[in-house]
């Protein structure tokens, strides 16, 4: 029996982020930069013509990012050089360089600020000529069904895209904490069938009006087969978020609203005697946050709230990304001499860090 993991709802899966670990090109059935899958068989057709003008016109605003430990894209945000991506896509790195679809030396750049619960983050270009804004869309008026296609730099393949559609709305996805991965939560993540590969990471998945609805983050692994990739299992945050937060660094030099929740407790797993996850153990309560105020200890465990059960951080992390600062929450909890109590938590902001 498969377990399911990440709360993805779906059997066996896991998710991986998406940024290629060495700028090493693989070229066994690899198609020329800025294809795609043929949109209908017997020539030119309406649906084909959608595709080259989208690609002709979003394609010039992704560019490939690489650092020291690996690569993945970027989308252009503003004249200015701004451009964001993924956390994850800019690990530790303060000093990068981007390559513009285009080609051309790569020029450098600098973190401006990371929002690594988001996997988000803003670079900022010291040469910006040349570069060309995306106009990014309203997520939040996507249907289950749309035609996207994702663009970026899999497995360094520069200016690749791949076809879908948008395969599901509202999904809550983890990903892995690990080197390089920051362990975000998504909220409301996009599913897409548009193949999402190492190097996709901070790209774009755009509808055919030329419009970023999404940027590529998570891609799903199968257990079973050894975390080999689950084709056609793709996740992306939303262009809704992506912008939002990128908007606040852009702004202020860093995030300024998360609008995520937070308890107000730092965690991690507890294992039972059957050496599965049984809850997440306090580790240390914020003072004056919602769980201490909630009468909540240190060597406390919870093991629900709201009555969906946390038995691992990643699953109160998805639990929270489904609520707001200001919600009253029911927090189950097990003390460490016995017993167990359910307590109201007023939930505060997730701080930016």
């Amino acid at each position: 029996m498969r377990t399911i993991v990440a709360g993805l709802g779906l059997a066996g899966l896991l998710v991986t982020g998406c940024t290629q670990s060495a700028p090493t090109i693989a070229t066994e059935t690899a198609s020329a930069p800025g294809t795609t899958s043929a949109a209908s068989p017997g020539g030119t057709s309406e649906l084909e013509a959608a595709y080259e003008k989208t690609i002709t016109q979003v394609l010039p605003s992704i560019v490939q990012i690489t650092t020291r430990t690996g690569l993945g894209s970027g989308v252009v945000f503003d004249t200015a050089g701004h451009i964001v991506t993924n956390a994850h896509v800019v690990g530790q790195a303060t000093e990068l360089l981007v390559t513009l679809a285009s080609g051309g030396k790569p020029r450098s750049a600098k973190l401006v600020d990371s929002f690594p619960a988001g996997d988000l983050a803003v670079i900022k270009v010291d040469d910006p000529s040349g570069l060309t804004p995306a106009k990014f869309g309203d997520s939040t008026k996507l249907r289950v069904g749309q035609i996207v296609l994702a663009m970026g730099n899999p497995l360094g393949l520069s200016g690749s895209v791949t076809d879908g559609i948008v395969s599901a709305l509202g999904r809550t996805v983890t990903e892995p904490q690990g080197q390089g991965s920051p362990g975000a939560t998504i909220a409301n993540a996009i599913q897409t069938s548009a193949a999402i590969n190492p190097g996709n990471s901070g790209g774009a998945l755009v509808n055919l009006a030329g419009e970023v609805i999404g940027i590529p983050t998570l891609a799903a692994a199968d257990p079973e087969l050894g975390g080999a990739p689950a084709p056609g299992i793709g996740f992306a945050i939303p262009s809704s978020a992506a912008t939002d937060i990128a908007g606040q660094i852009v702004k202020n030099g860093k995030v300024t609203n998360t609008h995520r929740a937070a308890l107000g407790v730092n965690v991690q797993t507890v294992v039972g005697a059957n050496g599965r996850p049984a809850g997440v153990g306090v580790v240390r309560v914020i003072p004056g946050g919602g769980a201490a105020q909630a009468g909540i200890q240190p060597g406390d465990v919870i093991v629900s709230v709201n009555g969906t059960e946390t038995p691992t951080t990643a699953a109160l992390s998805e639990v929270l990304a489904t609520l707001n600062p200001g919600d009253q929450v029911k927090v189950e909890v097990s003390h460490p001499g016995g017993g167990t109590d359910t307590v109201t938590v007023t939930l505060s902001e997730l701080g930016a860090e």
